[in-house]
């Protein structure tokens, strides 16, 4: 029906071309099922459905995990993405109340504790996590690259700038994240036996 409207409105054939590439490159990018975080790994992986598309070090709070107001607390449980901002801005781009500012900065600026690249603001799914959405947890980018695998954030997921790019690329809003106490391998579906991988 779509592709009725635009013959019927008479657009060029390139421009019509150039929007079904664009359709296309978008649905080839947003593949990813699922987003699961491990907190004592300090790692976030993206799945899609039993295939592990990729990993990533990250760092959660260093004030532990909950969802208290004003705790600055990493949520656990099922949380979904409910807001995407920074597209195509240049990596380290600050952002400030999810829109851009002029500023760029670079991997471990000194005195520097920004949110930058990219922002992924997540909803909780839970009681555990009804807070998350009002507490502005999000995943983001930050300049303090020395400090990702350990935990350093006041509540929100942090990553380097050139994977939450990349995260933000193959994220979707509605895409389920889990973040959890489990090691990411309990998190991370388990492969299946095949006849080949038989012993007997």
């Amino acid at each position: 029906m779509f592709m009725r409207w635009l013959i019927a409105h008479k657009l060029p054939a390139s421009l019509i071309l150039a929007m079904v590439l664009i359709a296309l490159r978008q649905l080839g990018a947003s593949t990813a099922a699922e987003i699961v975080v491990s907190i004592p790994d300090q790692t976030l992986a993206l799945l899609d459905g039993d295939r592990v598309i990729t990993r990533y070090r990250i760092s959660t709070s260093k004030f532990g995990n909950g969802d208290n107001v004003g705790s600055y607390r990493t949520s656990l449980g099922t949380l979904f993405v409910s807001g995407k901002f920074g597209d195509h801005l240049p990596a380290g781009t600050v952002i400030k109340n999810r829109a851009p500012t002029r500023e760029i900065i670079g991997a471990d600026a000194p005195n520097r504790d920004a949110i930058i690249s990219r922002v992924i603001w997540l909803r909780g799914m839970e009681r555990q996590n009804s807070a998350s959405h009002d507490r502005c947890i999000y995943i983001h980018g930050t300049p303090e690259e020395r400090h990702i695998g350990k935990p350093f954030s006041f509540g929100c997921i942090r990553m380097r700038s050139r994977d939450v790019i990349a995260l933000y690329d193959r994220a979707h809003v509605g895409l389920h994240v889990t973040i959890s106490e489990k090691s990411i391998d309990a998190l991370l579906p388990q492969e299946k036996p095949t006849l080949l991988s038989r012993a007997d």
